[in-house]
């Protein structure tokens, strides 16, 4: 049977390697609706830009010596900028699922809880995935892409990163779950969004 969530659409935030996509694969079956990934709004948004019309988004690629001395403070004032960018066309994805009444779940890390309260409808709902530690997310990074190695710098910055969210979505009231215990996770989730 078809549960109808109390929501049309559900933002699934939190930092690069904490489970995201793990949780909400299965809590959009679980509801039988769409998910919309963050990453492929900026695949496509970067495939019809230049670093002239969205220099943000294609500063990576246009500067990479520049990018790679990076410290891990450096990459996350990046990703934020990229987040803030990036609202607009979230943002419109958003708006038209309202306008359609037809739910949808949107993942990314580049969600931002300051941008998710300003929405101000009853309609959208959030919920924020966490994992502090360090070691966690590498291991994650690890069996998701074995091919890269250690990924330990991706791991700080994700970690950070994470860590700053949390913060913003708990200094706004924004529904947390932590992603361990991992054999809980889902049954937490679905308990907080239904």
């Amino acid at each position: 049977m078809k549960l109808s969530p109390p929501w049309t659409v559900l933002l699934v935030g939190g930092a690069s390697g904490c489970g995201k996509s793990s949780i909400t694969y299965p809590l959009a079956a679980h509801f039988e609706i769409p998910v919309l990934e963050v990453d492929d709004l900026e695949v496509a948004i970067r495939a019809v830009t230049d670093a002239h019309t969205f220099p943000k988004l294609h500063y990576w690629q246009q500067h990479p010596d520049e990018v790679g001395g990076w410290d891990v403070e450096q990459v996350v004032e990046h990703q934020l900028l990229m987040a803030a960018a990036l609202w607009p066309a979230v943002r419109a994805v958003i708006d038209n699922h309202l306008d359609t009444d037809m739910p949808v779940i949107i993942e990314g890390d580049y969600l931002l809880p300051s941008l998710d309260a300003a929405l101000g409808d009853d309609r959208v709902r959030s919920l924020w995935i966490n994992e502090p530690s360090v070691d966690q997310i590498e291991a994650n990074y690890r069996r998701r892409e074995p091919a890269a190695g250690s990924q330990r710098f991706r791991a700080e910055v994700s970690a950070r990163y994470g860590h700053w969210l949390m913060s913003q979505a708990t200094a706004l009231g924004l529904t947390i779950v932590d992603a361990r215990p991992w054999d809980d996770v889902l049954e937490r989730a679905i308990r907080t969004v239904s």
